[in-house]
């Protein structure tokens, strides 16, 4: 093991050279990100500087850790947080069935261990060997954060929906965070090979501690603007008609506005274009609409205040197409 934590930057020096490549690996990628994203991650892979990406779901948070692994070339190592979960799921538990089953083995091969033993003491000396072998790597169940650590190029790691774990899980993350590195009582100090990016993504159900902050450079995702929406939607739906794309996105971006349960995220948008398409629909109307409302809004009461707005959201969503044809014409 290295004397020292080396990060994936000594690795890939020209990997993320600046704010404009990050944006063209990105876009390479399918992932259309703001300048406030590149820059971002461009602080966080020359800083080795942990991520808290906080948002509403469905902005692209996890996907931004997701498309980094794979532009790094990189595996993306992902913890899933909960309410419940301890240092044992996050880092690594003790295959007991296993360790089970060798001691009955030692049980059976115990004469044969203890042979040539002259006394209680060289006895149990003997045993007392043995026991070691029980709490080696061989008997252990890595996790996601005691993988993320023994990568040997490097990974990104994704601590996903953070905000869900407790407080004590939360205070675990500040010894990993800090130092790379995780004590085992029955291993020692377990120290990374290379520091992996790390991102944290949070969807704001509770407050996070200032102590995890300080360790982490935050970043914000909101909802897209219209112009960032309709490049995203581009990239992810190429086949969409150019007008029915900026309806798309104008008509969503009107419902935005209205006091919802849950507002449509871009990973909605894209999905209701998703099914535009596949009912072969060359622009908005209020059949359509109406049939597949259900799939960009989640409540039925979103779907119910909606109804009343549907017919001057089509109406600006087709005005709104007709001007952006008529300014590229002109």
């Amino acid at each position: 093991m290295p004397t020292r934590t080396h990060c994936m930057k000594d690795l890939y020096q020209e990997t993320f050279s600046s704010i404009e490549d990050i944006k063209a690996h990105f876009e390479a990628a399918n992932y259309i990100c703001s300048d406030q994203i590149a820059t971002c991650v461009y602080i966080a892979y020359n800083l080795q500087k942990p991520v808290m990406v906080e948002g509403p779901a469905g902005v692209g948070k996890t996907e931004l850790a997701k498309t980094t692994a794979e532009i790094l070339g990189v595996p993306l190592v992902r913890l899933q947080c909960y309410e419940g979960l301890d240092e044992a799921k996050a880092l690594y538990e003790w295959k007991y069935a296993k360790q089970l089953l060798y001691t009955q083995l030692l049980k059976d091969k115990l004469g044969e261990l203890l042979e040539g033993s002259n006394n209680f003491t060289d006895s149990m000396e003997k045993i007392h060997d043995q026991e070691d072998l029980f709490f080696s790597e061989n008997f252990l169940e890595p996790r996601p954060l005691y993988k993320a650590l023994h990568q040997e190029h490097g990974c990104v790691l994704l601590i996903d929906e953070v905000d869900k774990s407790d407080h004590e899980f939360e205070a675990f993350l500040l010894e990993v965070l800090s130092d790379f590195q995780v004590s085992i009582p029955e291993l020692g100090t377990i120290k990374a090979k290379i520091k992996p990016l790390v991102f944290l993504t949070s969807n704001n159900s509770r407050e996070m501690s200032d102590a995890l902050k300080r360790r982490c450079l935050h970043l914000y995702v909101p909802y897209p603007e219209e112009k960032l929406e309709s490049r995203i939607l581009s990239a992810r739906v190429p086949e969409l008609s150019d007008t029915l794309r900026r309806e798309v996105v104008s008509f969503v971006q009107q419902i935005r506005e209205l006091d919802l349960k849950k507002v449509p995220s871009i990973s909605e948008t894209i999905d209701w274009a998703k099914t535009l398409l596949l009912l072969h629909a060359s622009e908005l109307n209020s059949a359509t609409v109406k049939q597949t409302l259900n799939v960009l809004l989640k409540f039925e009461t979103d779907i119910e205040a909606t109804g009343d707005h549907l017919r001057g959201f089509i109406e600006k969503a087709h005005q709104k197409s007709k001007i952006n044809i008529g300014s590229k014409a002109g």
